[in-house]
């Protein structure tokens, strides 16, 4: 837990109630339900190493994520995703594979792979490591320009910051994502402006879709 440089506060919370743990068992019972994102990450990351509000849930063998769910994941999960697949769906059924429609087959061959690589690049964004740093307490990052972080007690260089939500520092962080469901950073901001351009490629092209098809009928 130590490796990454995440909230002091959050390990000292997570230390305390390990220590209860081991010296008296649970302190008291938790509810079944307490209606906010932790019912989420308690019953579908249960498995996942933690660390600060991210959640590893593939790792190699040197501790380093490979597949990380962000601290917004429910929303990416549960509402971005259907929306792509449910919106594009009923376009590609009503619409793209319809014969009645009058599309020429091979428009489908363009319609399914723009969804299919809009909801890959969606993957590589929201379940890659944003840019976790590690904790550096050696006083010569000092001297080379870092600076002092008492959120997590390490040294940053100056083009990392601290994400409150992650709970975590996150080199080159830019802001949270919501509806991809984590911080965007240095490791996955390419892919970020790819699925941005893309899922905006795929709205236009349903919406121009639908359009079309709303002439066709008035006409």
């Amino acid at each position: 837990m130590g490796r990454y440089a995440v909230s002091v506060r959050w390990e000292r919370e997570q230390a305390e109630r390990s220590r209860q743990m081991s010296e008296s068992g649970p302190v008291r019972q938790r509810p079944i339900l307490t209606c906010t994102i932790e019912d989420f990450n308690r019953y579908f990351c249960c498995c996942a190493r933690r660390v600060g509000s991210m959640f590893f849930l593939l790792e190699r063998k040197d501790g380093s994520p490979v597949v990380v769910a962000g601290p917004c994941w429910p929303f990416c999960t549960f509402v971005t995703v259907p929306l792509i697949v449910v919106l594009s769906g009923l376009v590609g059924y009503f619409i793209v594979s319809n014969p009645r429609t009058g599309l020429p087959w091979w428009f489908a061959l363009i319609y399914y792979p723009i969804i299919a690589f809009v909801l890959t690049v969606l993957f590589c964004v929201s379940c890659r490591d944003p840019g976790l740093m590690e904790r550096v307490t050696d006083e010569e990052a000092a001297e080379n320009g870092w600076f002092w972080n008492e959120q997590v007690g390490s040294y940053r260089p100056a083009g990392a910051m601290y994400c409150r939500e992650c709970k975590a520092l996150v080199y080159d962080y830019d802001h949270v994502c919501p509806w991809t469901g984590t911080a965007i950073g240095k490791r996955n901001m390419l892919p970020f402006k790819i699925f941005v351009f893309s899922v905006n490629l795929l709205c236009y092209f349903s919406v121009g879709l639908v359009i079309w098809q709303v002439m066709e009928k008035i006409t």
